[in-house]
């Protein structure tokens, strides 16, 4: 567990739940309402109080340091990060059906749990919303980023992903501190029937927690995602707000855990990568094969992982 970290949460109505860097477990019921069409959101632009100014300061410090110490790497990985194709299948079942804090029974001794193979069905729209605190020119850059990262991701998955400028199924809310009131309120708008909890996350995050995603599963397919909802702070330094792109994104296609042995991989908790690399472009790839489906357990899937692991990788298998 990292001191200084993302939260990522991944929840499904149904069952489907994973919070890393938190013991808690939560099971809410409620059944999402399909979104009406959204009202426009009063989001003119605000500047921020001193003390959003100072939480920016605060990352900044964050991410110098974790630059000094070698971190959030940019890189991809190199000759210092092997990997083959026994890594990767490795690595690919515990992050795709391992949970660490899922709170389900059967929990091992080491406090992990099995799950199956969650993934989504339909076409993801990705669709941005800015806090009134976020200056024109952020949005812009991110809306830029999160467009180009969306296209890249559906190359790799092979399934359709692209940002949309509205009835977005993937909710990605960028904001501030200052800007707790807007983002609830617009995502009530944009998703009915959203847990109280959930909602209460955005106004009760630490210091230590940049970003969270969670994702919700409908009432007759609790493996199949049907919607998700990404917080970023926008108070994030310039590369930490993009690294949480990157993670709470791919985290909210399905990849949910996170393990210590992948590397380079930002499926880990170590801040070593702060970008997608290629072995996790791999993995998300397997995660879309048509050789897996939603339900798989990692038992059934096992030996097509490894197909898929020696596939990629050029090996024989």
């Amino acid at each position: 567990m990292r001191a200084i970290t993302h939260l990522k949460l991944a929840l499904a109505l149904a069952g489907l739940l994973a919070l890393a860097n938190c013991d808690e477990a939560l099971t809410p019921s409620t059944v999402l309402q399909p979104a009406p069409a959204p009202e426009p959101a009063t989001n003119a632009y605000v500047p921020a109080s001193a003390a959003s100014e100072e939480l920016a300061r605060y990352y900044l410090r964050v991410e110098n340091d974790l630059l000094t110490r070698g971190m959030l790497r940019t890189d991809g990985g190199g000759p210092d990060t092997p990997y083959d194709a026994d890594d990767l299948a490795r690595n690919f079942e515990q992050i795709a059906f391992v949970n660490e804090h899922s709170g389900r029974t059967g929990v091992s001794a080491g406090g992990q749990s099995e799950v199956k193979l969650t993934r989504w069905k339909k076409p993801i729209r990705i669709a941005t919303e800015f806090g009134p605190t976020v200056p024109p020119e952020t949005r812009a850059e991110d809306r830029e980023k999160i467009e180009a990262y969306a296209s890249r991701l559906a190359r790799v998955t092979g399934h359709s992903i692209r940002s949309a400028k509205s009835d977005g199924n993937f909710i990605v809310v960028i904001a501030g501190t200052d800007d707790t009131d807007y983002a609830q309120q617009r995502l009530k708008t944009l998703i009915p029937n959203i847990p109280a909890d959930r909602l209460a996350l955005i106004g009760n995050l630490q210091r230590p927690y940049y970003c969270f995603v969670f994702t919700f599963a409908g009432s007759g397919d609790t493996n199949t995602i049907t919607r998700a909802v990404a917080f970023i702070r926008s108070e994030n330094s310039d590369l930490l707000r993009l690294s949480c792109i990157h993670e709470e994104i791919a985290q909210g296609l399905g990849l949910s855990n996170d393990s210590p042995t992948a590397r380079p991989s930002i499926f880990n908790d170590d801040d070593e990568f702060a970008l997608l690399t290629s072995h996790d472009e791999k993995l998300l790839s397997m995660l879309y094969d048509p050789r897996l489906t939603p339900g798989m357990s990692g038992e059934e899937a096992r030996p097509v992982v490894r197909i898929l692991a020696r596939e990629l990788m050029g090996q024989s298998l």
